[in-house]
């Protein structure tokens, strides 16, 4: 995914029907008021219906929210930077992450939207339940406060001056948008770019 110019300014237009347009844009805050809800219920009804214990719920959130950083680095390398060889795959991947990489201080656009958001999210819910049952109840919030994670920093990253604590995320990072796009492709953990050897070099 190469551009002639990256630009620091401004944002692009995916559609012309301004309600499709509106419904590619979020807020941080529009992520949170969904999804933390989602995750105090979910961790609630695990313990108080289905009788899970706390030492096993606490077990599979930390699992879910690994597995996250594992999701998330599959999905940056091999879907977000997929080789597309028809316009309308080309044009998906754009609308996916091209755009992001286009316009990548664009803040509207750091977070999946609401609405695609829900529509995955519960996808993967039902995935997970069909494989391991009631667990998902647990499994599943410690997934999505690794997405509610991830996309903090990622906004962090684009839309302020990094904090001391996350100068290399920051870093390589920002190499991946401007000097090595097939590198870097963790945002919140760079655990996976050292497993697969794809950790941005300094000297890029």
């Amino acid at each position: 995914m190469e551009f002639e110019k990256i630009k620091n300014k401004g944002q692009a237009r995916l559609f012309q029907n301004d309600y499709m347009e509106m419904m590619t844009k979020t807020h941080p805050l529009v992520i949170y008021t969904i999804y933390f809800p989602v995750i105090v219920f979910l961790l609630h009804y695990g313990v108080v219906t289905k009788n899970i214990p706390a030492w096993k719920e606490f077990l599979l959130f930390l699992s879910g929210t690994l597995f996250w950083s594992f999701f998330e680095y599959l999905m940056h390398r091999y879907l977000f930077h997929m080789v597309a060889d028809s316009p309308r795959a080309r044009k998906f991947v754009y609308t996916m992450h091209g755009v992001h990489h286009e316009y990548p201080r664009d803040k509207e656009r750091l977070f999946m939207p609401p609405v695609p958001s829900i529509i995955v999210s519960s996808l993967i819910f039902l995935i997970m339940y069909g494989i391991m049952g009631w667990n998902a109840l647990s499994f599943f919030p410690g997934f999505v406060f690794g997405y509610i994670v991830y996309g903090s920093m990622h906004f962090a990253i684009h839309a302020y001056a990094p904090p001391r604590f996350m100068k290399a995320l920051w870093r390589n990072h920002h190499l991946h948008h401007y000097k090595a796009p097939e590198k870097g492709f963790g945002v919140s953990s760079v655990l996976w770019d050292i497993v697969f050897g794809t950790v941005p070099k300094k000297e890029e």
